[in-house]
């Protein structure tokens, strides 16, 4: 059901309640809508409007996110399981196909939660696919694979020079990364004895997850 703006106009609603929830939608919030494809993964798409006709039926214009198996290239191991991209994709769609609510945090803040919900995701490109290019075209980089920083990993940082390294990249398995106290990387051990000595900071028993570098 939609609801106007006092004294506005039918067709400009000012939010839209999900059919068979209490959960109201307006514009700006980002919604899951209900695919095509049975057993697909809902849509995501931001609304940029509600309207409605005199008969009541709901429109809402959207601006969709694409998941990374949408987009040209596909997905590649630094995207993260929750990452979508925010297109240049505009449509229009009946309100009846919206399913729930999300939230799409900005990548910096996504790997700072506590605690991931299902309606949470998170963007750090912006994508046109008409082109097939993304924005912005280049990101920061960590360990020796050189590849951008996926929040789904776990990396750990050197004390020396404070870089960032999956353990598997530098000859460690993740169980034994747990257990560590500190770490320090091969072009900062001090001498050959100090190789069986890598250790991280630990959190709680466990070692701590990459942030983002600010």
């Amino acid at each position: 059901m939609a609801k106007t703006r006092p004294g506005s106009s039918k067709r400009d609603p000012d939010s839209y309640t999900i059919r068979g929830t209490t959960k109201v939608v307006k514009v700006g919030d980002c919604v899951l809508m209900r695919p095509a494809e049975i057993n697909s993964a809902p849509y995501v798409a931001r609304i940029e409007k509600i309207e409605s006709d005199n008969r009541n039926n709901v429109k809402v214009h959207v601006r969709w996110y694409y998941r990374p198996e949408e987009a040209l290239g596909g997905r590649r191991p630094f995207h993260g399981a929750k990452e979508l991209f925010l297109s240049d994709h505009y449509d229009m769609q009946s309100a009846h196909t919206i399913e729930g609510k999300c939230v799409i945090h900005t990548f910096k803040d996504y790997t700072k939660l506590e605690n991931v919900g299902p309606e949470d995701y998170y963007c750090r490109f912006e994508y046109k696919p008409a082109t097939g290019a993304f924005l912005p075209d280049r990101v920061a980089v960590y360990c020796k694979c050189e590849m951008p920083y996926n929040p789904d990993d776990l990396m750990i940082q050197c004390e020396e020079c404070k870089d960032w390294y999956h353990p598997n990249c530098v000859n460690l398995t993740i169980e034994v990364v747990q257990h560590m106290d500190r770490f320090v990387c091969s072009d900062h051990e001090p001498d050959e004895d100090s190789k069986n000595t890598h250790e991280t900071p630990l959190e709680n028993g466990k070692a701590v997850p990459k942030r983002q570098k600010k």
